[in-house]
This record gives C-alpha cells, sequence and structure tokens, in this order.
C-alpha cells in the first residue's frame, strides 16, 4: 500500500473537527496507541530512511515495515503490513531475529475520514508529551492533501513532509533552545 501524507504542527483541534464535521467527516478513531521502533544494532533500517514498527491500537497490534521517500511537498512511503496476534510475541520474535527497540511513543489519536482522505490528530505522551498537537492528513495525491489543508485554513508552506523523527528532532531542538 502507498500512503502519501504531511503534518501541520500545533493544529487547533476542536476548530479543525468542526469543520471536518461541516464538510461530512466521519470520526473513525477516538484512543491510546502506542508504537514501538525497531532496528539492528547497525542501524540498517534508519539509515536507508525506511522504518519497522509495531503497532498497538486498542485490540489491534499490527507490524509494518515503511520503504519511505521524502520529497519537498510530502512523505511517501510502500507499506507492508500484517496483523499479529501478541506484541509481546511479535517482539521477542524481532529480537531473536537481531532487532531492538530503538524508541516507544505513547499518543492519544483522534481519526477523520472524508472521502479518499484521512486526518489524525496525534498528541504525544511520556518522553514525548513537549511535542504540541498537531494533524496528519493522507490522501493519495499530494494536491489532494493541499486542497483538503486549504479547506481547513492552512497553506502549503504548513504541510510538511516530516516523518516522526523529523517531528522529535525539532521539538527537541526548540526546547533545548528555550
Amino acid at each position: 500500500m502507498k500512503e502519501t501524507e504531511v503534518k501541520i504542527l500545533e493544529v487547533n483541534r476542536p476548530k479543525i473537527e468542526q469543520t471536518l464535521r461541516n464538510l461530512g467527516a466521519k470520526k473513525i478513531f477516538d484512543d491510546n496507541v502506542e508504537t514501538l521502533f525497531f532496528d539492528s544494532k547497525e542501524g540498517t533500517i534508519a539509515k536507508q530512511k525506511n522504518v519497522l514498527r509495531l503497532r498497538k491500537e486498542q485490540d489491534k497490534t499490527e507490524l509494518t515495515f515503511k520503504i519511505v521517500h521524502v520529497t519537498q511537498t510530502a512523505k511517501t512511503a510502500e507499506e507492508c503490513s500484517v496483523e499479529v496476534s501478541n506484541l509481546e510475541t511479535m517482539v521477542k520474535i524481532l529480537e531473536n531475529l537481531g532487532l531492538s527497540i530503538i524508541d516507544r511513543t505513547k499518543k492519544h489519536r483522534v481519526s477523520y475520514t472524508l472521502d479518499d482522505a484521512r486526518f489524525d490528530f496525534d498528541c504525544y505522551s511520556s518522553d514525548y508529551g513537549y511535542i504540541p498537537e498537531f494533524m496528519e492528513i493522507e490522501a493519495k495525491n499530494t494536491d489532494l492533501i493541499y486542497s483538503y489543508a486549504e479547506l481547513l485554513g492552512f497553506k502549503a508552506k504548513d504541510c510538511l513532509p516530516w516523518s516522526t523523527i523529523d517531528l522529535i528532532k525539532h521539538y527537541a531542538f526548540k526546547k533545548t533552545n528555550q
């Protein structure tokens, strides 16, 4: 599956949610998400700018490998995902294959869909609780993403082609320079 998305920082979720509802969007998720990121000791996955993650949402656990391509306008990724029955067992399997947990995130996510687009509002907790709430817009192409962003009051320059790592680095830098 191909994913194309952008992040928009420091959003006013209640205002945007109202606009989404007025446009006919449907809320599809409102719960906590835990994500574990894996790599080899040598950092083979990260060096290629790819991602291997194990994510738990409600009673669903999914292992995903992303081949990531970042452009100036959006982050695209070829995703291969499989649902697994047990998070702890999958962690043991990955560790026995020589991979280690390199990071762990916890966040509250609220998601909407409208036509062929998805809107995720993420608010981190724990180690990354200093990151303000942001929104991701995912659609089949950048033009569609930009048109939805404009409907929500944003400009193309607000749409960042960032990974989770880029987001964390941005706010860690801001935090240390305050």
